[in-house]
């Protein structure tokens, strides 16, 4: 259905307009696979708007939630942490810690990441992090960062100060590990051989590799999503299954 000319427009319809969820901008996507992702999100937003509009009863919005100040980590929302220092280790890499509530805790496990929101020019931009504190640390998180000269995001992490309060979301992602569940590294997924192989991975370095092991390996992928892409192609050129390998 073609848009009404917004002069044509009643009082009530230019308010309900106000109040439809805007569409998220590429930048605002980190790319990580998140669930829910921010377009997730926004197609749950845009359905609970179009019930409450068909229904003219604006207090259905009231469920909507774009950001908290509880200071608890939640996959759908953003929520408000603040920065209880900061530490510049190399000249372009920060660490930064985090307050959290009494003594709760992330609780994150492995391959899990948190997804952080900033606003550069007024565009909003969205990217993953993985704390690097420990998972049960008490009272804080720290998640360590990299700071590029033609980066959106860092634009807005240079700016950080101590008691600035910054938005995160999460956690997502996870690597499906049980601990103490071998007992042996003879029985671990990956055979451990004194070999080492230096150069750009391709192709048939992959499958050099993986010939050389005396197990089928398992194999952790983390990268640009460029890098996983022709990681993923190269294993299954090398004979190693989607369900041998994990991404980050």
């Amino acid at each position: 259905m073609a848009g009404r000319d917004p002069a044509t427009m009643s009082g009530n319809e230019h308010d309900w307009l106000a109040l439809k969820p805007q569409e998220p901008s590429p930048s605002q996507c980190c790319g990580s696979g998140c669930k829910p992702c921010i377009y997730d999100v926004y197609e749950k937003e845009l359905a609970q708007w179009e019930r409450a509009k068909a229904k003219q009863d604006k207090s259905l919005l009231m469920e909507k939630k774009e950001q908290s100040n509880n200071s608890e980590l939640n996959p759908d929302t953003f929520t408000a942490f603040n920065i209880s220092s900061v530490e510049q280790l190399t000249e372009d890499t920060y660490q930064y810690k985090f307050e959290l509530p009494g003594n709760s805790s992330l609780r994150l496990s492995l391959g899990q990441h948190i997804v952080l929101r900033g606003v550069v020019n007024g565009l909003e931009v969205q990217r993953a992090y993985t704390p690097i504190s420990p998972g049960n640390a008490e009272g804080y998180f720290e998640v360590l960062m990299k700071c590029y000269e033609a980066g959106l995001m860092s634009q807005y992490i240079k700016t950080w100060k101590k008691g600035d309060m910054v938005f995160w979301r999460g956690p997502f992602g996870g690597f499906p590990y049980q601990p103490n569940k071998e007992t042996s590294l003879e029985k671990l997924p990956w055979s451990y051989r004194e070999n080492a192989y230096t150069g750009r991975l391709n192709e048939d370095l992959m499958k050099t590799i993986v010939n050389s092991c005396r197990r089928r390996p398992f194999v952790l992928i983390c990268g640009s999503s460029a890098f996983n892409e022709d990681m993923r192609r190269y294993l299954k050129a090398a004979g190693i299954e989607e369900n041998s390998c994990f991404v980050f």
